[in-house]
């Protein structure tokens, strides 16, 4: 069924007076607009407006707010004005809408016989309109029905808080009569904004180009014209975007996040507090719907290079070998890098194929980084570099033969090395746990795995390594690390035994 507009429109005259009516379609009622767009789907909207008042209490609308307006954040400012009340009518005028409202009103169908192409006039009580039209003509009951026959409906009016723009409304109380400039300020939610990165990965040469892009997104149910534009970043966000198998046993941790080390340099970007600032150079029309990008970093032959990362859950092991995760590692630093704080946005990686085509290699996001930073990019995971590992033996130990280790070492929190003393732990069982991680390349080139074991502590920071066949590092107490050398198209075979409290 086909609802529409009525041929002509009744509207009552207001109680106060009211100036500046409604531009036409196809203008805005916009003045000087300044949109500031936060990360976390808020943005804080200045609409400068040069408005003509008359003198005392006066309704003053203004079309073309956001429909997502957070009424309780509106102010305006203007010379001799105060604000009395404010209302805003979220309610848009369409078919559903103006049919919606006409419960208890008396509508016009008009229907046209397909034959003839006559057509017949019948005035109808809207009795309700929940999933269905049910109208009272005469002395019978109608429902209409969306059967493809010929019907229109006329209204006769628009009903009062139907409006065919979203409108804010407000009284206030004028010193004088005449023309001034106010702004309208709010927050809204609806615009959002993040960084997309194509980074162009030559492994060759080591190196990469990086292209960055600002995307912003406006469902917020207006269009801003010509606006000027700032986008605001500090709000921490990221994640993982590969997909981790679980193995039997304690399921398999995550890889490690982007950021490996926080950078200590200071971008040349304008900060407010302790956030970036990002305007565009331009004015630029945000329409409703819309996705719209702008350049804002672009890089060219940054250092660069490939790493495999492998993450063991404690007690973790596999049937069969797994996939290690490709990395790809550099810099944000001035010097040897990107040369920028970077807000957060999902990097995607391409490299070149033999015929000299870039071809996507996978993708990641990063959260907001400072310039001076180093990233460890999961891209993906290898297809011929794969890990194995498997618990050997596990058996309990006493407290004597704990007491023995040669290798009698506590790990503490803060990064100290202590023995344990005295006789409070020789009630408990302790646990030697032997791990064997099998390494597999078939590259024609050797690579060299970072394998971590995690989850060494829970709880208990005094987890220590009693054997290994090659040197680890201790990157915390819950994990320790081993770069593993893999020959081409060969096994590497790692060896670990620990003693643990649990």
């Amino acid at each position: 069924m086909r609802y529409l507009l009525p041929l002509c429109v009744l509207i009552a005259a207001p109680a106060l007076a009211q100036d500046n009516a409604i531009p036409p379609p196809g203008t805005s009622a916009q003045g000087d607009v300044s949109v500031t767009i936060y990360n976390n789907d808020l943005a804080l909207v200045q609409d400068q407006r040069q408005l003509s008042f008359g003198r005392g209490r006066v309704r003053q609308e203004f079309p073309d707010v956001s429909a997502q307006i957070r009424p309780e954040t509106v102010t305006l400012v203007g010379d001799g004005i105060g604000i009395v009340e404010q209302n805003f009518d979220f309610d848009l005028l369409s078919p559903q809408a103006l049919i919606q409202k006409a419960v208890g009103e008396t509508i016009t169908l008009v229907r046209t016989n397909p034959a003839t192409g006559q057509e017949t006039r019948e005035r109808a009580l809207v009795l309700a309109a929940n999933g269905g039209v049910v109208l009272q003509i005469g002395e019978r009951i109608e429902v209409l029905r969306d059967d493809g026959l010929p019907v229109r409906v006329i209204f006769d009016r628009v009903p009062e808080n139907l409006r065919a723009r979203p409108t804010l409304s407000v009284t206030v109380e004028s010193a004088r009569a005449g023309p001034r400039p106010v702004t309208l300020t709010y927050l809204t939610t609806g615009l959002g904004w993040a960084a997309d990165y194509v980074a162009l990965f030559d492994e060759a040469n080591g190196r990469m180009d990086v292209q960055g892009w600002i995307t912003l997104t406006n469902n917020s149910g207006t269009e801003y014209r010509a606006a000027e534009t700032l986008l605001v970043a500090g709000a921490v966000s990221g994640g993982d975007g590969v997909d981790y198998r679980t193995m039997r046993g304690r399921p398999q941790p995550p890889s490690r996040p982007p950021l490996r080390q926080a950078g200590t340099e200071t971008s040349n970007r304008e900060r407010i507090g302790d956030f970036y600032l990002y305007p565009l150079p331009e004015r630029t029309t945000i329409a409703n719907r819309q996705t719209k990008q702008v350049s804002f970093l672009d890089v060219n032959g940054a250092p660069a290079q490939r790493a495999y990362e492998y993450r063991n859950g404690w007690l973790g092991t596999a049937d069969e070998p797994q996939n290690v995760s490709t990395v790809l590692r550099f810099s944000s630093s001035r010097e040897q890098g990107l040369g920028d704080a970077l807000p957060a946005g999902t990097i995607r990686v391409y490299q070149r194929d033999a015929r000299g085509n870039p071809q996507f290699v996978g993708e990641n996001r990063i959260g907001h980084t400072p310039m001076g930073s180093e990233i460890g990019l999961a891209t993906g995971q290898a297809f011929d570099v794969k890990v194995q590992p498997t618990v050997v033996e596990r058996r309990a130990v006493t407290y004597q033969e704990w007491q023995n280790t040669s290798r009698f070492r506590i790990f503490n929190p803060d990064g100290t090395v202590t023995r344990a003393e005295g006789d409070s732990l020789r009630e408990r069982t302790f646990w030697q746990t032997r791990m064997r991680y099998t390494l597999t390349n078939a590259r024609p080139e050797p690579v060299t795995v970072i394998v971590t074991q995690d989850g060494l502590d829970y709880g208990w920071p005094d987890t220590r390594i009693v054997s290994e066949t090659l040197p680890s590092v201790r990157e915390s107490s819950r994990a320790a690390t081993w770069s593993v050398p893999v020959p081409a198209n060969g096994t590497t075979t790692l060896e670990v035994t620990f003693q643990t409290r649990h």
